[in-house]
């Protein structure tokens, strides 16, 4: 089966980039120009549905709250400024109180980073609750050629320092305690321990803006870390290295899971809604400062790497034995197989690159 991106670029990429829209599909947002050179909109639209992306039982405010959430994420990643948003509400039927503590969600974080709800559309649902939320932001032209002129995911550079923020990985151990498939003795701690992570996650608008300067690729991770550093590195035309025990997580939520669940978590859980960059090395004392100006955990957890699919070496010029393999793709059998977006993340652990098969958050 075609994951979403493979239809998405299959059938849905024919808007090719031109002089007022720089960015297109493919990337967190789409930019476009209505004014001056330096000033451009950065557009992007999710959809949540229930028991897709949401549990029926999520109380109201929370989800209003998300809804908007992930869709300030995607300006966050690419370094904008919030101007407005639009909100399309499918219902099965109409329960006032319900909508009212959504909307108060909604309101709430509109109000905190400046995103005021311009319009949209409520209509009647079949069966469950559909969500859309498109936002509008403003981006600054950085002055370079594209496509480092923004801040997108097709800058990586040889030797950037890739960067996470906050912790990966309890959103994605909190939907699954909650979905029943962890171990129901611990479930209740590890739901309450991340969900938070999983139901008010922040969006990092003011690091986004922060790094804007310094960073040479961004994206927010939603669909899991192997994933979404895997389209930088695709969109980039490099391969990344980690360090699994580099990687931030809940120590607290860890000490009521097993190791592997840990890991596939923080590796391909998805849900995380925090942003990784990558920049370059003369910029570490300044990305440290920022982390403290904001208060915000910066984690550097591997680089970037130049070598060409057909010839990847691993840290000391070997060739790996073992690579990490594509989500919704099988086993690597070709190193070309390595075009496929969460192939070109290499894993290490304790020095050793290791083989993981996670897949991150299958929209289909």
């Amino acid at each position: 089966m075609s994951s979403e991106f493979d239809i998405i670029e299959k059938y849905f990429s024919f808007s090719k980039p031109t002089h007022n829209i720089p960015i297109t599909v493919g990337d967190d947002c789409a930019v476009f120009s209505i004014g001056p050179r330096e000033s451009h909109i950065a557009t992007s639209a999710d959809l949540l549905i229930e028991g897709q992306h949401f549990f029926s039982d999520v109380e109201p405010y929370r989800l209003g709250h998300k809804s908007l959430a992930v869709n300030l994420s995607d300006l966050a990643a690419m370094g904008a400024k919030p101007i407005g948003c639009l909100l399309s509400l499918a219902l099965p039927s109409v329960d006032e109180q319900w909508v009212s503590d959504f909307a108060n969600g909604f309101k709430s974080l509109s109000l905190k980073y400046g995103c005021p709800l311009l319009g949209g559309d409520m209509s009647k649902s079949p069966k469950v609750k559909v969500i859309n939320v498109t936002v509008f932001g403003r981006v600054t032209d950085r002055g370079v050629r594209s496509p480092r002129n923004f801040l997108t995911r097709a800058g990586a550079r040889h030797a950037d320092d890739i960067w996470v923020s906050g912790e990966l990985g309890s959103a994605s151990l909190a939907y699954k305690s909650k979905a029943g498939l962890l171990d129901e003795l611990y479930s209740n701690s590890i739901y309450e321990l991340g969900r938070e992570a999983l139901e008010m996650p922040e969006p990092r608008l003011n690091l986004g803006r922060a790094i804007y300067p310094y960073a040479n690729s961004c994206i927010d991770i939603s669909d899991g870390l192997l994933q979404d550093l895997g389209h930088i590195m695709k969109s980039s035309n490099k391969i990344a290295h980690i360090e699994i025990e580099s990687i931030p997580f809940n120590k607290n939520i860890s000490k009521f899971v097993d190791y592997e669940h840990l890991r596939e978590a923080m590796l391909s859980g998805g849900d995380d809604y925090e942003l990784c960059f990558t920049a370059p090395a003369r910029h570490r004392e300044k990305i440290e400062s920022i982390s403290t100006r904001l208060g915000m955990k910066l984690t550097r957890i591997g680089m970037v790497c130049a070598q060409e699919v057909d010839g990847i070496l691993g840290p000391k010029g070997s060739k790996p034995s073992l690579l990490s393999k594509p989500a919704n793709h099988g086993h690597l059998d070709e190193l070309a197989s390595l075009k496929k977006d969460s192939a070109l993340v290499q894993v290490f652990q304790d020095g050793q690159l290791i083989e993981v098969d996670y897949k991150g958050f299958q929209h289909f």
